[in-house]
């Protein structure tokens, strides 16, 4: 059982991650400082790729910053963090895909109903947890790209993703 749901919740990271890169990419520049509810676009996409880096980890201790939180920000603080470049977003993106896919390759089914490290439910429930907050803030980013370019209004340019890395 362990494998089947290992691969069903990798296939979700990647799918919520390659709706995140359509979004980031397709982004003109002009919007990447716009204002989505109280922070721009590059702080909610910022805030979103620490968390899902964060979550992967195994508990609160064992995450470490890595060199690129040094330019966008620790976002276990109580403000909003500067966050990153599209390209520097971007490259952050496929290491969090990259972290997604191993850190859920050696899942085993013990860990996966034991703690999750950070909040009061298990390890499996994390996962989905942080695959949800990656779509709240996609579906965001999706919608305030729709209206503020009409240009992007077409689902093809910013399509659904039901499954994998697209």
């Amino acid at each position: 059982m362990s494998k089947y749901l290992n691969d069903i919740l990798a296939n979700q990271f990647q799918a919520a991650l390659s709706m995140m890169r359509n979004c980031i990419k397709i982004c003109p520049q002009k919007y990447w400082e716009g204002k989505i509810a109280n922070a721009t676009v590059r702080q909610i996409v910022y805030h979103t790729l620490f968390c899902v880096d964060m979550y992967l980890s195994p508990n609160a201790e064992s995450f470490k910053l890595r060199d690129l939180h040094r330019r966008g920000g620790d976002e276990r603080g109580p403000t909003w963090c500067r966050g990153l470049s599209k390209v520097e977003t971007l490259t952050y993106l496929g290491i969090c895909r990259r972290k997604a896919v191993t850190t859920l390759a050696s899942e085993t089914a013990r860990v996966l109903k034991g703690p999750s490290g950070f909040r009061k439910f298990s390890r499996s429930e994390m996962h989905i947890y942080n695959i949800r907050h990656i779509q709240h803030h996609t579906g965001q980013f999706s919608a305030y790209l729709r209206r503020v370019d009409p240009t992007l209004k077409g689902a093809k340019l910013l399509p659904w993703v039901g499954s994998g890395w697209k």
